[in-house]
This record gives C-alpha cells, structure tokens and sequence, in this order.
C-alpha cells in the first residue's frame, strides 16, 4: 500500500532524529576528547538540526488535519510556519558560527589555540559524509511530498556538513600550524548557512502571504482553460500559494445567447479539468461572464 505524504515525512524526520541524535553525541565526546572548540560548536549545531527535524514534524503533522469550522481552507499553512521557524533558528546558528569566528580573528591570539586530536578530525570526515547523505536523504523526500518543512530540515543537514567541513579544514590546519584558518572557515560557512536561511524564509513568507503561482504554471492553467469547449476567452485568472497547495480563481467568457445551465456546464468542464490536470490545485472557482460585455476588473 502506497504511503501517505504525512506518512512519508514522519519516517524521514524520525531517520533523521535517531541519526543526527547518535553524531551530536559522537561529535561531542569527540570535540571533549580531542579538545576541539570547532568540534564542540559543531555538535552544537547537530543538536539543532535535531530540534529543527522535530519541528519538521509538527509543522506536517498539523498541516495533513483535514479541514475544521475553525479552518474551513485546511491546515497546510502551518507547514510554512515550521519553515519560518526552521529559517530564524539556521539563521541563528550561523550567525552564532560566524560571529565566534570573527571573536577568534579579531583577538588574533591563535598561538594560545589548543591544537586539537585527530579523533576530532576524523569526526569532522564523519559528519560531512553522515550530513551530505542526510541532505540528500532529506531532500529527495521532500521532494516526493512538495513539503516546505522538510526541505527546509533538508538544507539545515547541508548547512551541518558546510559547517563540518569548515571544522575539517579548521583541525586540519591547526594540526598543521595553521590555527588561523579554523576562524576564517567558520565565517565563510556563515555566509553560505544565512543565505540557505533567506532563501527558506523568503519562499515560505510568499506562500503565507498568498504570493501567486509562477508565470509558467499559470500560463498552463491558461492553455488548459481555452482547450475547453465553448470558452471564448479568459477575462481574469488569479492563482495563489496556499501553503503546497495552489487556488484559483478564473473569470471566462462564454456565448451571451446560452442559456444559464449550459454556461454552469462549461464552467465544470473548466473547473474539473484544471483540478484534474494540476494536483497541486485544492480549490478551483470559475465564473462566467457573458461574451460581448465589458467586465470591470475587481
């Protein structure tokens, strides 16, 4: 039996939550064993990606209740509301990164860095291949399911393994002599995490502001529209984002000289065949105005 999307994205977060949980773990006893700050902060930033998953989950779950007297329209806009919160806490943590590197580059004391064991270095390769492959893991599911939340828990495991790398390169020059580039690391994985974090952010503020669907999609409503019988043209077509779901709302216009049950039959034939045609439509309104007259745009 095919699974449902709610049930697809509750098995990735719970992988995810037994998986990130077991390298948080591994990652601090290593950062303690190997005396690694970098390696401390990214177990840390695990442990976020543990929260961030669990509230993955709740922002699912509460998008997939069915419709209520008190949400008439569905649940799905608290999928964007989890993505919200996911975006500020990964905006958060690399701000938190970048701002302790930058503390490390302006004392400039890197002589008095602890240089740290290799047991830390060879958790830092862990983590970047346990984080990549959870990203992808993460992704492909949301993907599958069109979840907001789960893309966003996705990116939080790659920004995980940017800031895994940035350990890496980090121990590895302290190892080396380098003390320096642990900081510099650090900042420059700053920039990429607040930028995932915008980018999060700004598509999920769209989707609850009822940002319009993109031009291509809306030019395939269009063509699905006119392919219908007995439609002489489209005086308006409104789309919007409703969570992962899209509303339409479209004004077309059908001969004067029918009569009243022949233009509802046309407006069903539009109606059912944009609701067939694109899944991701939950609601379709058409009316119809009579071909010939001038219609104000409301």
């Amino acid at each position: 039996m095919e699974k449902s999307n709610e049930q697809i994205a509750l098995q990735v977060a719970r992988n995810c939550i037994i998986v990130n949980g077991t390298l948080a773990a591994f990652k601090l006893f290593a950062g303690i064993f190997a005396q690694s700050a970098a390696m401390v902060a990214d177990a840390v930033h695990s442990m976020s990606d543990v929260f961030s998953t669990i509230i993955a989950m709740v922002g699912v779950k509460l998008a997939n209740q069915k419709s209520d007297m008190e949400h008439p329209y569905g649940h799905e806009r608290f999928e964007c509301v989890a993505a919200i919160i996911l975006a500020v806490i990964l905006f958060l943590t690399g701000s938190g990164i970048g701002w302790a590197g930058l503390q490390k580059m302006m004392a400039g004391n890197y002589e008095d860095i602890v240089t740290p064991g290799f047991l830390a270095l060879a958790a830092a390769f862990i983590s970047i291949v346990t984080q990549e492959t959870m990203y992808w893991y993460t992704r492909m599911g949301a993907k599958k399911i069109d979840s907001g939340a789960l893309m966003a828990a996705a990116w939080h495991h790659r920004s995980d393994a940017l800031s895994s790398v940035g350990s890496f390169v980090g121990i590895l020059g302290a190892r080396l002599g380098f003390t320096v580039l642990d900081p510099i690391a650090s900042v420059v994985i700053c920039v990429f995490i607040l930028k995932v974090a915008l980018d999060i952010f700004r598509d999920a503020v769209g989707k609850m502001t009822d940002k319009a669907c993109d031009a291509e999609t809306t030019d395939e409503i269009s063509k699905v529209i006119f392919a219908q019988e007995s439609v002489d043209g489209i005086d308006q077509l409104k789309t919007r984002l409703f969570g992962n779901k899209i509303y339409v709302d479209a004004e077309i216009r059908v001969d004067a000289s029918v009569t009243l049950k022949e233009a509802h039959v046309v407006a069903q034939r539009v109606h059912d065949a944009i609701e067939n045609q694109f899944p991701k439509v939950k609601h379709c309104m058409v009316h119809v105005n009579p071909t010939g007259e001038q219609v104000s745009s409301h």
